[in-house]
């Protein structure tokens, strides 16, 4: 079953409560999504990505997730 938005985004929102978040796409398989979290300064790209990862709860995980496809961006506060 495809996940909407507001699906990632509350999963995204329990482990990052105060960073900004987009989530972009209307498919449910192929998504986008936008975190900037103060937790990421000092961590590089794959460390954020797999905190992000992390934070999904196994919802991208093998040929049976919900979403299949997420771009990531993911960068500290300016």
């Amino acid at each position: 079953m495809p996940m909407q938005a507001q699906q990632i985004e509350d999963l995204l929102r329990e482990a990052f409560p105060d960073a900004q978040i987009q989530v972009g796409g209307d498919d449910g398989v192929h998504m986008s999504a936008m975190v900037v979290d103060e937790s990421f300064r000092g961590k590089n790209r794959v460390q954020q990505q797999r905190a992000v990862y992390a934070a999904l709860k196994g919802k991208m995980d093998g040929p049976s997730g919900e979403l299949h496809a997420l771009a990531l961006t993911t960068k500290a506060p300016d």
